[in-house]
């Protein structure tokens, strides 16, 4: 294989790669080295770089962001707000908890609402509201909580994976690649309902159910019906003390847009981006819930590491550097149209940058948009992308939420705790891809 040459560029194009490349070791670092930059901050800097280093009017700036994708993550957020605000998340957890079921009729049971409730109102907000809710349970009931939390983890990635909005990547591949919501959900129906299964499998009679526990300082190999003792006094003050009451009006408000929503996705064709847009206006007109409650929920630093996103990879893809490289790798028999070439793209690179980053250097390259090679290659990016959060804590924000709320309730999970789950049913879960593949290819 030879290696591309070093491209001949004037000074700008080189300080636009300089750009390009901080801004993407810093998605890969989670922001930048002795600065207190997380993701947003590191892309909303390299698009202002961007700007200023080439001279991009603001109004080209502006252009080369997908609004459609900014006001359907937004119009989402709310709906989520809604639901949060009204304490259903909690109130659901709290219920299944309640249920007469043995532990793994327990764990089924929350995986399979964890993943329907991601599918939905994404997956972030699921593991945010259920984590404490979920500790507690476990910790009260004296079961060992890491199956459940780690768990709860992959079942939220797994479920978001089912639909155009479960998370921000498919949104980001639904609207750019003009994918529709039906055909989508129906192509991933079967591998996500698969994967699901086996994630109950492997932590119901795998190794996963006898995963250690960090508590009190040192890893603590349990069986699975172990009781753990916190490090923290959670009995005396409930994990899950800080979430809304719950509210049914304000819950079956939500519940009946997000319904609404629903169907208006899956059996017309009205703009995703805008029904969500008036569902989520309709949800604030309220007289209970004020609407700066509502937007103190709106996960603002996402929406400018969208922003950010954008700008920076627009200003890379103005250097032709992008197409070169394309083209060197179709030179080395690597093509992106090839499911194989997709699959493994998406997972390496979600697991190096993050899903979102990953899903925007690849998408330029998917074909046009609305085409069916753009269709099938957005339905293999979806689900590879969003699976292969999984496979490491790092590679999902929804595994670090889950790690960071347990570790409040004194419970630690490391990385060899999430990987031993983690890593075996993201390989299963890709294996059900592939095999969907070759299952049409024939």
């Amino acid at each position: 294989m030879t290696l591309p040459s070093v491209p001949d560029l004037p000074w700008p194009e080189w300080g636009v790669l300089a750009v390009f490349g901080i801004v993407y070791l810093g998605m890969f670092l989670g922001g930048l080295p002795r600065l207190k930059l997380d993701r947003s901050g590191v892309a909303l800097l390299g698009a202002i770089a961007m700007i200023a280093l080439t001279g991009m009017p603001l109004e080209e700036a502006a252009r080369s962001v997908d609004l459609p994708t900014l006001v359907l993550l937004f119009a989402f957020m709310v709906v989520s707000a809604q639901m949060r605000l009204g304490g259903f998340y909690a109130e659901v957890t709290r219920a299944v908890g309640q249920m007469p079921l043995a532990r793994n009729g327990l764990l089924a049971v929350l995986i399979a609402v964890a993943a329907v409730l991601s599918a939905v109102f994404s997956n972030d907000v699921i593991c945010l509201a259920m984590t404490p809710v979920v500790a507690r349970i476990c910790i009260e009931r004296r079961i060992n909580p890491l199956p459940f939390l780690v768990g709860l983890a992959c079942a939220a990635n797994i479920g978001s994976a089912a639909t155009l909005i479960g998370n921000p990547q498919n949104m980001l591949i639904g609207s750019l690649l003009k994918l529709p919501f039906a055909g989508y959900v129906w192509a991933a129906l079967v591998p996500v309902a698969l994967s699901l299964v086996a994630l109950w499998a492997w932590l119901a009679f795998g190794p996963g159910a006898r995963a250690a526990v960090r508590g009190q300082g040192a890893d603590l190999p349990l069986p699975a019906d172990a009781a753990v003792v916190p490090t923290v006094p959670t009995l005396t003050r409930p994990a899950d003390a800080d979430s809304p009451p719950f509210d049914a009006w304000q819950t079956a408000k939500g519940l009946a847009v997000a319904t609404v929503l629903m169907l208006v996705f899956l059996f017309t064709g009205w703009p995703r981006e805008v029904a969500a847009l008036v569902g989520a206006g309709v949800l604030l007109l309220s007289r209970r819930l004020h609407s700066a409650q509502v937007m103190g929920y709106v996960d603002w630093p996402l929406l400018l590491l969208f922003i950010g996103l954008f700008v920076v990879n627009h200003a890379f893809q103005g250097t032709g550097l992008a197409a070169q490289a394309v083209a060197w790798l179709a030179a080395s028999g690597v093509h992106l149209h090839e499911p194989g070439a997709l699959l493994v793209l998406g997972v390496v690179l979600s697991n190096l940058v993050s899903n979102v980053p990953a899903v925007m250097l690849l998408l330029p390259h998917l074909g046009e948009p609305g085409s069916a090679a753009a269709l099938s290659s957005g339905m293999l990016l979806a689900l590879a992308s969003t699976f292969a959060g999984n496979l490491l804590l790092v590679g999902s924000i929804a595994n670090l939420i889950v790690v960071d709320l347990a570790e409040r309730a004194g419970i630690r999970i490391g990385w060899a705790a999430h990987a031993r789950t983690g890593i075996p049913v993201t390989l299963m879960s890709l294996a059900f891809v592939w095999a969907g593949l070759a299952w049409q290819a024939h």
